[in-house]
């Protein structure tokens, strides 16, 4: 069994890291789309939305719902790439510090 001490050094050295890139991910900019770009979502990698930019083909005042869909399908892609990088982001942390990419931090 690994000494505790270590265990427990390394474990306040990941949520230093995890501190670091939450704030990291407050301030970097996702983009998102749908359409094939017709729409396209801006927001903050904490889910704030900043930007949306909609191509005035896709405005039919007798479809309201396509846009809603692909407003909404782009927040998806948005949210799916910034869940990505966090992930990411994640497994380099637990390699730097030598854990493995499965491991589980209770917070």
């Amino acid at each position: 069994m690994r000494n505790i001490g270590e265990l427990m050094k390394k474990a306040q050295m990941v949520q230093t890291q995890m501190n670091i890139l939450q704030t990291k991910m407050e301030h970097q900019e996702f983009e998102g789309s749908a359409g094939n770009g017709a729409v396209c979502v801006v927001m903050t990698g904490k889910g704030v939305p900043v930007k949306v930019k909609i191509n005035p083909s896709v405005v039919d005042k007798d479809d309201v719902e396509t846009l809603e869909d692909l407003v909404l399908l782009a927040m998806r892609d948005c949210h799916e790439k910034t869940e990505e990088t966090m992930a990411s982001e994640m497994e380099r942390i637990q390699t730097s510090l030598g854990l493995p990419k499965d491991f589980k931090m209770p917070f």
